[in-house]
């Protein structure tokens, strides 16, 4: 049952990184904020964010996309989609339930034929047949549940290694975790490995398909960290509307979305 306590895991690195998110508190001697910044951004601890942002920075350049550079060298792009079509497939279950939970039928629909069509002839998800049948990927999750159930999304915080994120979308992520069947059935198996493998090669298969993006936005951006946070609020407030986005993933080790198809456009809220 190691596997399954997995999520567990996650909640404490969760609870560690909203700790020292809220070593300072807003208004605290050191803060350099204007209040008209928190009320905007809804950023409170921003100092201890920024410090946390860069951490995730320097893991980011020293890591994250040299791993995903050479994975991209060594791994052909037709294996490369494969992969990635298959961690989608997997998520197909988490997504299912969300898409119920929220009311959505047309999505819960069209999540239930991508897995029965990918699953079966698309050789266990290795292939995306269902989106050549005009049935095309969305993701779900429970952070967007809650937020269609109402629940606010709390001040924005920078978790150490996750990245981007708020209380919200973090008690998801821990709800997500101890709904994946995949979990489950490597619990079963014993087969802790298998859970941190899917988890690293989803960060490294989300890094590598956003490497020139997130580089462009980190080039141009006179600041990174507001440019990043203002993304993240903008691609979750589409995922919650069910809207198609061109936004990157700026939180690669979280989901495993599809690549941006159309240019990219965004704006930094004020």
């Amino acid at each position: 049952m190691l596997v399954y306590r997995l999520p567990l895991i996650r909640s404490c690195v969760v609870a560690a990184g909203l700790a020292v998110s809220g070593c300072v508190a807003p208004g605290a001697p050191g803060t350099t904020q204007t209040a008209g910044a928190a009320e905007d951004f809804n950023d409170p601890f921003e100092n201890t964010n920024r410090e946390i942002f860069a951490f995730n920075q320097d893991i980011d350049r020293n890591v994250l996309v040299p791993v995903a550079k050479a994975y991209r060298s060594v791994v052909p792009d037709p294996m490369r989609q494969a992969v990635h079509n298959f961690l989608q497939n997997l998520d197909g279950p988490v997504t299912f339930g969300n898409d119920a939970l929220q009311g959505e039928a047309g999505l819960a629909g069209n999540t239930l034929v991508r897995l029965a069509v990918n699953t079966t002839v698309g050789v266990g998800g290795l292939f995306d047949i269902a989106t050549q049948m005009g049935v095309p990927y969305h993701s779900n999750d429970l952070g967007v549940t809650l937020a269609t159930w109402g629940f606010v999304e709390g001040p924005y915080v920078v978790v150490p290694v996750l990245g981007p994120s708020n209380p919200r979308d973090l008690v998801g992520q821990v709800g997500d975790g101890f709904a994946d069947p995949g979990n489950y059935v490597a619990s079963q198996h014993h087969l802790l490995v298998a859970v941190f493998a899917r988890t690293a090669v989803s960060g490294i298969d989300q890094r590598e398909r956003n490497i020139e993006t997130l580089a462009d936005i980190e080039r141009t951006a006179l600041d990174y960290y507001a440019t990043i946070r203002s993304l993240y609020r903008q691609r979750r407030q589409a995922q919650i509307r069910h809207e198609p986005s061109n936004l990157p993933n700026p939180t690669p080790v979280q989901g495993n979305d599809n690549e941006p198809t159309a240019p990219i456009s965004y704006s930094i809220a004020k």
